[in-house]
C-alpha cells in the first residue's frame, strides 16, 4: 500500500503568501513544545508554514530569502535564550511576531517529554495572536 504524504508549499517559491514558522526545537522540554507548535500549525492553519532554522542560521541563502519575504514571520523561542530571535537578530531580520515557550507557563525541564496539552493552548494562543497582525512590508515585494 502507497503512502499518501501531505506535501506542504514550496516556501522557496511562496513565501510571500506564507506566514514562515522559525522554532526553537531545543533538546529541553520548552524546545520540543516549540517544535511541536510549529508542527501543529504547519498542519492546521491555513498558509503557515515551518521553515528550517537552522538553514537560516547556517545562512542558506534560499532560507534568508525566506525569512526576509515571507507574508509574516513567527517566531518560536523555547527559553530565554531566544535562539531563534538572535539568529534573525544577527542577519537584520525583524520577525512579525515571537513567543517564548517558558513564558507561557511550560518550565524548562532536561526531557524530549512534555504536556501535549501545552502545545494544543499555546498553538491556539499563536494563531490567535498572528490572525490579528498586519502583513509585513517587504522592500520590493509588498
Amino acid at each position: 500500500m502507497e503512502t499518501k504524504w501531505n506535501l506542504l508549499p514550496v516556501c522557496s517559491k511562496e513565501a510571500e503568501n506564507l506566514d514562515i514558522i522559525l522554532a526553537c526545537d531545543g533538546a529541553a522540554s520548552v524546545g520540543q513544545v516549540g517544535h511541536d507548535v510549529a508542527v501543529k500549525l504547519t498542519k492546521e492553519q491555513q498558509g503557515a508554514r515551518m521553515c528550517c532554522l537552522s538553514a537560516v542560521a547556517a545562512e542558506s541563502k534560499p532560507h534568508v530569502g525566506i525569512a526576509q519575504k515571507t507574508r509574516r514571520l513567527i517566531v518560536i523561542n523555547g527559553c530565554a535564550n531566544k535562539c531563534a530571535s538572535v539568529i534573525l537578530q544577527k542577519l537584520n531580520i525583524e520577525p512579525s511576531y515571537e513567543i517564548v515557550i517558558a513564558k507561557e507557563g511550560v518550565d524548562k525541564i532536561p526531557t524530549l517529554d512534555f504536556d501535549p496539552q501545552d502545545v494544543e493552548r499555546i498553538a491556539s494562543k499563536i494563531a490567535a495572536d498572528v490572525a490579528k497582525l498586519p502583513e509585513r512590508k517587504v522592500a520590493g515585494v509588498n
